[in-house]
Formats: C-alpha cells, sequence, structure tokens
C-alpha cells in the first residue's frame, strides 16, 4: 500500500538517490555507534545507513510508518513526538554519545534544534536536512542580515557547516522551499552559561533590528543593574556571539 504523505506531519520524501547517497557518505556511520534518526519516513536514509551500522534507532510520529519499520529487526523504533524524546536517557543506555540525524520536519525544526541543544554534552554530531533559510540563519556570521536569534543560540553550542544544497524535486512531494544538509558538531568546553538567561538577552537584543541596542538591550541591562561596559550603540547583527556569551554570564553574577 502506498503511503500518502501526511501534511500535518510535514512529511516531504526524500527521493533523490544522489542526494541520499552524499548525505549518507557525509554521515559515514560506523558499526557499534549509538546513530538516531529523526523522521525516517519511507526509510530512504534508514536503508542506506543500516548497511553501514549494525543497528540503529528511529523516532517516528506517524504510526503507519512506524509499524512499517518495526518489520526490519534491526531498527528500534520510537513511536513518539520527537520533542518528547529523552535523548540524554537514549545517551546513558547506549552508553556513549549519540550521532544524530534526519530529515527534519521543516514545519518544528527549530523547536527539535533547542530541543537537542539541553543535552550537546551527550552528542558526537548532528547530520540535518532543513529548511536552506533556516540553515544560512544557523550558520550566519555577525553583519549579515541572516545572523540573529537562532545564529547565536546555536553557535554558542556548536560548529555548524553546511554540506550541500538540495533542490525541492529530490523530495516526494516536492516542498516550496530549496533545503539543505547541515553538520553540527558540539564545540569543546564550552564554558557554562544560563541558557535561559541567554536566550532572554539575545531574544530582546533582536527584537528591533533596525534599532540601536540602547534602545533594546540596553532598557533590559538597566532594569538588572547591568548597564555600563557593554557597547550598545551597535545593532544586534554587529555583536559576536561571544560578547553575547560574556554579557549573559555578568548578568547572571548580578542575581
Amino acid at each position: 500500500m502506498v503511503h500518502q504523505a501526511r501534511k500535518r506531519f510535514g512529511q516531504h520524501f526524500l527521493a533523490d538517490s544522489a542526494v541520499i547517497d552524499a548525505i549518507v557518505s557525509a554521515i559515514d556511520p560506523r558499526p557499534g555507534q549509538a546513530l538516531i534518526e529523526i523522521g525516517p519516513g519511507l526509510g530512504a536514509m534508514t536503508l542506506p545507513l543500516l548497511e553501514r551500522c549494525e543497528r540503529l534507532t528511529v523516532i517516528e510520529l506517524d504510526r503507519d510508518l512506524a509499524a512499517r519499520l518495526r518489520r526490519n529487526e534491526r531498527l528500534e523504533v520510537i513511536e513518539a513526538d520527537v520533542l518528547t524524546v529523552d535523548f540524554a536517557a537514549l545517551a546513558e543506555r547506549a552508553g556513549q554519545k549519540l550521532r544524530v540525524v534526519g530529515n527534519l520536519p521543516y514545519n518544528i525544526s527549530t523547536p527539535i534544534l533547542f530541543h537537542l541543544l539541553a543535552v550537546a554534552d551527550r552528542v558526537v554530531d548532528q547530520t540535518f536536512m532543513l529548511q536552506k533559510e533556516v540553515v544560512e540563519r544557523m550558520a550566519a556570521g555577525p553583519g549579515s542580515k541572516d545572523y540573529g536569534r537562532l545564529s547565536v543560540m546555536l553557535q554558542w553550542r556548536y560548529d555548524i557547516e553546511s554540506l550541500l544544497d538540495v533542490p525541492p524535486e529530490a523530495f516526494e512531494p516536492p516542498p516550496r522551499v530549496d533545503s539543505a544538509v547541515v553538520r553540527m558538531q558540539p564545540l569543546p568546553g564550552t564554558e557554562a552559561v544560563d541558557a535561559a538567561l541567554l536566550g532572554e538577552l539575545v531574544t530582546v537584543a533582536f527584537s528591533q533590528r533596525r534599532k540601536l541596542l540602547r534602545h533594546t538591550l540596553g532598557r533590559w541591562l538597566e532594569a538588572r543593574g547591568a548597564a555600563g561596559g557593554f557597547d550598545l550603540q551597535r545593532r544586534a547583527e554587529e555583536v559576536p556571539v561571544a560578547e553575547y556569551l560574556a554579557l549573559a554570564r555578568h548578568v547572571a553574577t548580578l542575581k
């Protein structure tokens, strides 16, 4: 029976064999690694991945697809919303750090990235298919129109590399946007920072991109007794990630 893509799950199934080969080669899975695939769908990447590794854990919300995947005894199928999955527990059970891959549903890709951000220390790397616009924002540097909250929050914890662009016709049904594959590798020795505080700070900073920070972040800092010592005569997009992190740590000491 042919599976019809379900709009409510944001399903667009990868169908181009050349693209699939390129992604699997980039992942380069090895036997014994704790590999997790998010949104395996019809198994376009799942089966090529299995050819290179002994076992694979897949997370699939669609009940019909999960049932189909369970027919393969080398797959462990977690039938759940990925945003409810405890990746730290999966790493603990595996006894090693995870390698997480997948063609993420574009309608919830950012929430998934933030869900995984909390367990970056339990991950070797993440390789995802995403909307190209999102990948550009993830990897953008200061001074770029794409540089924003997502850039800062992810670059704080990861080295981010765009690997390849993927056109809509590589999918069935084709999405209305271009896609891209991104590799995310957690940075070693990242200094501790209050993620919630950093998130609030950066959200305020980018709330009015065209205005100087003294109009937005300046007021936020004054309310916390943290004014002074930070150049507010800039726009949010001009501030490097390292300066946002240093500011967040400074504000945290004043609580």
